[in-house]
């Protein structure tokens, strides 16, 4: 596209993109792989791991892309109103996720679990006591021990209040001019969310073989993971996107008043540490 596009008052639209086909598939493949690898099928790890190398591979293509169009002068005012609005849009459908999520598990602590304790079902199991986190009505879940706040989850609360902290100095030092401290702080920020994930590694692990809590310890083990899970998975995909942000303004592709792939970043970020507030007192607290 020539240079005089760029003042075009019409709205830039992009060539056919073979990415989001791509990334459907390699989501596909990493989700095919993860239920596999639950299952115990030989091939999920497998899978599981071709999935994920091949959505960054993707994501590095598209996000280059992107950056390609933007530095080439193709993005004008609306379609930066359009990112916005697309961004907010796109938040809004996380919230939708987890609310489904946070549902499914108040609909299992307040109205399944009492339900099947009531009187009518005291022929079926008498023995069962409506407790969160003990044992099912039927006795088919090993015995586990549930998650508590400390050590580790109140560490990465931490992390992650710190790590918006973070953020937010570096976004105000992008806005200043200061291009020096809004790497130093940004980079900070992408630690704090790699430190926040091995932590969170740690406590599966300690999950896992200490508490015989799993994926397979009835609805608190499912609701557990579940929620977690994908919160992990969110800090990861959330670092990705700061990383990619942090060599942009290592190559100053932003100047103060133009950095909404920035601003972007810093919406999920904010997002995803107002998300592990909830899950911090819901799932480890009550």
């Amino acid at each position: 596209m020539s240079s005089n596009n760029a003042a075009a008052p019409y709205y830039f639209v992009p060539g056919p993109s073979r990415w989001p086909l791509l990334a459907g598939l390699c989501l596909l493949i990493t989700m095919a792989g993860a239920s596999a690898w639950v299952n115990d099928v030989s091939w999920g790890p497998v899978a599981n791991l071709l999935g994920i190398v091949g959505t960054l591979i993707v994501l590095y293509f598209w996000f280059g892309d992107a950056i390609k169009e933007s530095e080439g002068g193709l993005y004008s005012q609306r379609i930066d109103h359009s990112y916005r609005w697309s961004m907010s849009w796109f938040i809004f459908s996380e919230v939708m996720f987890f609310g489904a999520f946070f549902g499914a598990l108040f609909y299992a602590r307040t109205i399944s679990m009492p339900w099947l304790g009531d009187m009518d079902h005291k022929f079926i199991w008498p023995d069962y006591a409506p407790h969160w986190g003990g044992a099912s009505p039927a006795g088919t879940v090993e015995e586990f021990h549930t998650m508590g706040p400390f050590p580790i989850p109140t560490i990465n609360t931490a992390l992650l209040l710190t790590s918006g902290v973070t953020l937010t100095i570096a976004h105000h030092a992008l806005r200043a001019g200061h291009r020096a401290q809004t790497a130093i702080w940004l980079f900070a920020t992408i630690l704090l969310g790699a430190v926040f994930m091995g932590f969170q590694a740690y406590e599966y692990h300690h999950a896992y073989t200490e508490l015989n809590l799993k994926l397979t310890s009835g609805i608190y083990g499912s609701t557990f993971f579940m929620l977690t899970g994908f919160h992990g998975f969110h800090v990861t995909m959330g670092a990705i996107m700061l990383s990619v942000v942090l060599y942009r303004v290592l190559k100053g592709h932003f100047t103060p008043d133009n950095h909404f792939a920035f601003e972007g970043a810093a919406w999920y970020w904010h997002f995803v540490d107002v998300v592990w507030l909830g899950l911090y007192i819901v799932v480890y607290w009550l």
